[in-house]
């Protein structure tokens, strides 16, 4: 070979490897606007609607010139974002929303001039700053209430937000498998770079993961704007995507699953000759740049694309919105990352290792040295890693213990405990067995591999019900992670039900003795006491205990600093003593005072002011 010219393994395995590295800047340019986004605008997963202007079933007497909405966060929306329906639920013409003044998280619209009389409905739903979803919606009457003809309808169609958990949830899978099952073809098992098996498996989960992703991606602009899969392919909500945070995140995910796959296929491929041999020393030079790429860059790529890979979840989801994010996104990151690691993994283990061979391939023993004794070693490590950060994450993500029973996402996180406890109990068998038959071979003074067909058969039968189980569990608690991700945390979705007991004002002790209420209380009970409909039980009760009937209760909702006028509270009779608001709506969280009108004689009647606390 001329001096001048380099050999063809030489400028390939430059090429790919300046591939990875610009993959790889691109991707972190991205990753570092994901991270000047959170650090410069925080945020409080899932937003939750503070208060409105007109509030929730104030009566007006003249129509109001626009409708204002005042979030907890920074909101996105769309046109359809925010919709006036009358009374039989029709939509009504309404001006374009957009933000006030620059406030991110205030929203307004313009309402027509000529409304008439009557109730109407202002259904909204917009994106929060973790990307999810939330809706809602309120009314106000101009000049007498009316009743509605027609619900609201406020949710898209039940298949988009299906088949955005099922994208998260294949991502998730995907994931695993890129990064765990390539570390166990690559790095623990070195008979499995020419696996073709095993290879399969991990090239699988790269087109997992991109085809998750990319559902993902098509499926939020359907999903914010409230319309059917029919939208995916629509240009405007893709565009609308794609210029949010979730938008730029996936994006990067393609970019970096793109590197990470160019870098396995480096990884797992032949090696060249060595030094001097076939044609006398001229492979020398491709085969030295092909190794210093497998010592350096290939780890490199790997290590930094892993990481950012995480990150794309971690900026874009709850590890970014809440308290402590400066340690809430490293934390998930490494949750993440431990956990796919250890399922990618287990799962190359359970179908190329443990499994028999398929009918096509010759019978023979398969070694488990040393995959097996590696692995299990890792998933130790990974196990420690996932129990720690999973407490954190538990608790930042719940708060009380309340809420574990009382909220979705605290049942789903108890289901998730349990798949976990579950697996580990199984891995802690298999851990035996590898030990068990590490000691029987000496394998610290003997060279032979540590195979299955050394085992007894039942212990091997054992051992692979063992970790197909685990396989099972763990794509379990991959599926509930999805669905998670597209629940509201515990700590922001939870309202402890308010329940509380006032003495009867001394005024209705000269009222009417007959009524019993001397001496006595009223007890209410208000569920879930939070923004929105709620229902209020309330229950006056004698000196003794006793339910006490009166003709009638009435009441109003008054806010502790007066800024919004009182709203009627309806209410009925259920039995005696015991009274129902079943439609009683909060406008939004603080301090409010629930007053009842008791008329306790025909001309005769006690107010009792009930002070409360809406989340």
């Amino acid at each position: 070979m001329t001096r001048g010219m380099r050999p063809p393994g030489h400028r390939r395995a430059r090429l790919i490897a300046r591939l990875a590295v610009v993959a790889l800047l691109v991707a972190g340019g991205l990753v570092a606007d994901l991270v000047s986004v959170v650090a410069t605008h925080p945020a409080y997963a899932h937003a939750y609607l503070l208060e409105t202007s007109p509030v929730d079933g104030e009566v007006l007497a003249s129509p109001p010139a626009e409708v204002r909405l005042r979030f907890n966060e920074a909101v996105n929306f769309n046109q359809r974002s925010i919709q006036l329906l009358d009374v039989t639920a029709k939509k009504l013409a309404i001006g374009t929303p957009g933000h006030v003044d620059g406030k991110a998280n205030t929203a307004r619209v313009s309402l027509p001039t000529d409304l008439a009389e009557g109730t109407y409905v202002l259904a909204w739903r917009v994106t929060s700053a973790d990307s999810h979803v939330v809706s809602g919606a309120f009314s106000f009457s101009i000049g007498h209430p009316s009743a509605l003809a027609t619900p609201v309808e406020q949710d898209t169609d039940p298949a988009v937000p299906v088949v955005d958990t099922v994208g998260r949830g294949l991502a998730f899978l995907g994931m695993a498998l890129a990064l765990g099952g390539a570390l166990f073809v690559a790095v623990l098992w070195p008979a499995g770079r020419d696996d073709r098996r095993g290879r399969r498996i991990v090239w699988s989960g790269f087109a997992a993961l991109t085809a998750g992703t990319v559902v993902v991606l098509l499926v939020q602009g359907p999903y914010a704007a409230g319309m059917s899969l029919t939208g995916v392919f629509d240009p405007e909500l893709l565009s609308a995507t794609l210029s949010t945070r979730l938008g730029h995140a996936l994006l990067v995910r393609l970019v970096i699953v793109l590197a990470l796959g160019v870098a396995f296929g480096v990884a797992v491929r032949p090696s060249p000759l060595p030094a001097g041999a076939g044609t006398g020393g001229a492979g020398t030079g491709g085969a030295g740049a092909a190794g210093a790429t497998r010592r350096i860059v290939l780890p490199a790529v790997a290590a930094v694309g892993a990481v950012a890979l995480t990150l794309t979840w971690t900026l874009a989801d709850h590890a970014q919105t809440g308290v402590q994010t400066w340690l809430a996104v490293p934390v998930t990151s490494l949750h993440l990352l431990t956990m796919s690691l250890w399922l990618g993994g287990l799962i190359l283990l359970a179908a190329r290792v443990l499994i028999p061979a398929g009918r096509r391939e010759p019978a023979r023993a398969v070694s488990l040295d040393p995959a097996l004794p590696r692995f299990s070693r890792l998933a130790e490590i990974c196990f420690a890693m996932i129990a720690v950060t999973g407490v954190y994450l538990s608790w930042r993500q719940v708060g009380t213990w309340g809420a574990l029973g009382g909220t979705d996402f605290g049942r789903l996180l108890l289901g998730k405990l349990a798949a976990v406890l579950a697996v580990v109990s199984l891995a802690a068998g298999a851990r035996r067995f590898v030990r068990r038959r590490s000691r029987e071979h000496g394998r610290e003074h003997s060279r032979e591999p540590l195979g299955l067909d050394a085992a007894p058969s039942a212990a091997v039968r054992r051992l692979r019900r063992s970790v197909v189980g685990e396989v099972v569990l763990g794509v379990a608690v991959v599926s509930i992670t999805a669905v998670l991700v597209d629940t509201a945390p515990a700590r922001t979705s939870y309202a402890p039900p308010v329940h509380t007991k006032v003495p009867v004002p001394g005024a209705a002790d000269g009222a009417d003795p007959a009524t019993g209420l001397r001496g006595g209380s009223v007890e209410v009970k208000i569920e879930p006491a939070r923004s929105g409909s709620n229902v209020a039980d309330i229950y006056l009760t004698g000196r003794d205990g006793s339910l006490v009937a009166v003709p009638e209760v009435s009441g109003e909702l008054e806010s502790s600093d007066r800024t919004v006028p009182a709203l009627p509270v309806k209410i009925s009779a259920a039995e005696p003593g015991h009274y129902v608001a079943n439609l009683m709506s909060i406008p939004y969280p603080g301090a409010w005072v629930l007053r009842l009108d008791i008329r306790v004689s025909d001309f005769d009647e006690t107010p009792v002011r009930v002070p409360f606390t809406a989340r």
